[in-house]
């Protein structure tokens, strides 16, 4: 299945990764703040959105914004033009 945002909307896909402490205790996943930077998969049909922000970039979006969805086994979060804070380069 595959995701098509519409409008001014993007879909990211959340960066993750292990965290490790210096005393080698590893960080549970609820324990941790999400991130919020992630990797455009797809972008909505909105012209002016699709100049500023293309798939592959990395974007910095805001904590609470967007929804999130599972599709295939994987974590994507759905976002409007509004919660994109920067390019991340």
């Amino acid at each position: 299945m595959k995701l098509k945002p519409l409008d001014d909307r993007l879909v990211i896909e959340p960066m993750v990764g292990t965290e490790q402490n210096v005393g080698g205790i590893i960080i549970p996943d609820t324990a941790k703040e999400k991130p919020n930077i992630g990797s455009v998969i797809a972008v909505g049909n909105d012209e002016e959105l699709q100049e500023l922000v293309k798939v592959g970039d990395k974007v910095l979006y805001s904590k609470y914004g967007g929804t999130e969805v599972d599709v295939e086994d994987k974590k994507y979060l759905i976002i409007s033009r509004s919660d994109v804070l920067a390019l991340v380069e």
